[in-house]
């Protein structure tokens, strides 16, 4: 479940932000490597699942037995593991832009500690616009603070939680 290409994006940037703290000198060095893994992350790779992943999983009968331990004993064989994202279903369809989808939640949220990792110790370079995906017909305009204002409305919207 963790095991996606933006795991290691993310996860890489938390010492970062401890490293500038310790070592303030560094900063122009840890910047350039936030940058590189927000500039990472902005592509196709990063939201590979969200963008292959359409429907439910048509593997649902054929899963493990260890991931019993993770679906309901009544749904099993007819319940997505947890990690497959589902994209296209009902009731929000095909959604293809990570960020705005109301799914993928943990998308955007990672995206954002990343960014405001970034922006702590750096400057505003992140809040100007920057495109996502870049495969062409899916290119999508953000900037850290419209994500962080999307999740916002999202989250007002559904106050028992978006996604």
């Amino acid at each position: 479940m963790a095991s996606w290409h933006r795991f290691d994006l993310v996860e890489s940037s938390y010492a970062m932000g401890l490293m500038a703290h310790t070592t303030p000198a560094w900063r122009e060095r840890y910047l350039a490597i936030l940058d590189q893994l927000i500039e990472r992350h902005t592509g196709w790779w990063s939201a590979s699942d969200w963008l292959t992943q359409f429907g439910h999983d048509p593997d649902q009968a054929r899963y493990p037995d260890e991931y019993r331990l993770w679906i309901p004993r009544e749904l099993w064989g007819h319940y997505d593991v947890p990690g497959w994202t589902a994209n296209g279903t009902a009731p929000w369809g095909l959604q293809m832009d990570p960020i705005a989808a109301d799914g993928m939640l943990f998308y955007k949220g990672f995206f954002l500690v990343l960014l405001g990792i970034r922006a702590m110790i750096g400057d505003e370079r992140w809040n100007e616009p920057f495109e996502m995906i870049r495969d062409g017909e899916h290119t999508f305009t953000w900037s850290h603070a419209a994500i962080a204002a999307l999740l916002n409305r999202q989250w007002k919207a559904a106050p028992i939680g978006c996604h």
